[in-house]
Formats: structure tokens, C-alpha cells, sequence
């Protein structure tokens, strides 16, 4: 069981890296949320899952914890793959899934390709119970936040750039207009 991988970064393509550790090239599956933050790096660290079934060998990679642990929790739901795993991975945060959870908004999840109201429900289902529950200041955040990021995908920004944008902006700042405008303002100086 591969965990953990450290190395350098040989090429990208659109939804894996190879990571050379000491001669060996891994091929490494991540989220294109993940893959927009490594583009410009030649080093990476990632925490890794290891897939195994009859007729695959994969490995996926995150750089949070948090991500890996989601990606755990998702696939070990009854329809649920490791491909629409990272799909819900790609669209929204770990913290965002949880709060999708607990307030039983399938919404989030039907974005992903391939993911149904039915498979988005028993989601909620299985989840509800394995998600710690937060705060409500947290939850406030994390609406706007997907609204925002909503927002700045549909005025055509990726959605890794409107996510790492969003989340330098001052958590004081709750209005969802608001935290837009700031967000175009630092996109608009990339």
C-alpha cells in the first residue's frame, strides 16, 4: 500500500501527474483543483490511495488529508467510483461536501457527471452519520463560498483559480456580491 509519495513532477496530462520518486515514475490521479495548483511546481508531496480491484492498480493523490479522507468516505459508498469521487472532489471541498451532507442539499453532488439524484441521495444517506458536524458560522462561510465560487465559474475562471482566489478573502466578509467583487479584483491582477 502506497500512502505517501515525495518526488518530482515529470509531465502533467489532463487528470494525472507521473512523480519520479528516486527513478520510479508514478502515475498519480488528482482532481483538477489539485492539478492547478501543482501546474507550476516541480516538487509535490502528496497523500495517496491506493486502488485495487480484479482488473485495475490506480493511485490517487491529494495534497490535504482532508481531501483523501473525503475521497475514502465517498468511495466506499455503493456507487461510487473513484472517478466521480474525484468529479465531487473537483467541484467542491471537503468542507463543502460535509455541509452539502448535513443540510441534505443533493444539488452539489448532481453536478458531477454520472452522479444522479438517486446515487447523490444515498450519499447524503451513508454520509450523514460519518461527517463531523460543524459549526454554524462554518456553515454560513461555506454557502457563500460555493455561491461565489458558483459565480466566478460561470463568468469563466477554473474552478482551482476561483477556489484558491476565494479563500484569501477575509472570512468577516459573509455578503456573497462582496466577496465576488474582491474576487474578480485578484483575479483581475493574475
Amino acid at each position: 500500500m502506497i500512502a505517501k509519495l515525495k518526488g518530482t513532477i515529470e509531465f502533467l496530462r489532463d487528470n494525472y501527474a507521473v512523480v519520479d520518486v528516486n527513478g520510479v515514475g508514478y502515475k498519480v490521479f488528482v482532481t483538477m483543483h489539485t492539478f492547478g495548483i501543482i501546474a507550476g511546481r516541480k516538487e509535490v508531496d502528496f497523500y495517496t490511495h491506493t486502488y485495487v480491484r480484479e482488473d485495475t492498480l490506480a493511485l490517487y493523490g491529494f495534497l490535504d488529508i482532508n481531501e483523501l479522507e473525503m475521497f475514502e468516505l465517498l468511495i466506499s459508498i455503493s456507487g461510487i467510483g473513484p472517478k466521480a469521487a474525484m468529479g465531487i472532489l473537483t467541484i467542491a471541498d471537503p468542507m463543502t461536501i460535509k455541509t452539502a451532507v448535513l443540510n441534505e442539499d443533493a444539488s452539489i453532488l448532481t453536478r458531477v457527471s454520472g452522479v444522479g439524484k438517486k446515487i447523490a441521495q444515498r450519499v447524503i444517506l451513508e454520509l450523514k452519520s460519518k461527517v463531523s458536524d460543524i459549526s454554524t458560522h462554518e456553515k454560513a462561510q461555506i454557502i457563500s463560498d460555493g455561491d461565489a465560487l458558483e459565480a466566478l465559474v460561470s463568468m469563466g475562471y477554473s474552478v482551482s483559480d476561483a477556489r484558491e482566489t476565494l479563500k484569501k478573502i477575509s472570512p468577516d466578509i459573509k455578503d456573497v456580491g462582496e466577496r465576488v467583487k474582491i474576487a474578480l479584483r485578484n483575479l483581475g491582477k493574475k
